[in-house]
């Protein structure tokens, strides 16, 4: 396995300096990635494996496609007339969020912001 490629150890503490964090190389070298140990997948067999009746229009997806479904319609809706029909209105409270501030504002490390957000 040949070492893997990187700068002289003056050259990676100036460069740790200039980003101000630990660098971390995302290269794939062949020592520090796991190994390709897995034992191959064991799957059922599909509607195509057979050997007899297996005819190209009852495998075709595109003739098992059918229109649309509508889920939801954005139009108006009645409600069905009750006698005790709601007098109060409910209000959802929307939550605003700040502005960026300047400055530090992302750790890459820890994948967190530097700064709570004030309220």
């Amino acid at each position: 396995m040949a070492a893997p490629r990187d700068l002289t150890p003056l050259m990676q503490k100036l460069r740790n300096f200039l980003l101000r964090r630990e660098y971390k190389n995302s290269l794939r070298f062949e020592g520090l990635i796991a190994p390709r140990s897995q034992p191959p997948p064991v799957l059922p067999d599909g509607p195509s494996h057979k050997l007899s009746s297996n005819y190209y229009h009852t495998r075709d997806g595109r003739r098992d496609s059918q229109p649309a479904r509508i889920i939801y319609s954005h139009g108006e809706k009645f409600l069905p007339h009750s006698e005790q029909s709601p007098t109060k209105s409910f209000e959802t409270k929307v939550e605003t969020k700040l502005p960026p501030r300047p400055g530090l504002g992302y750790n890459w490390d820890t994948g967190k912001d530097h700064y709570p957000s004030y309220r």
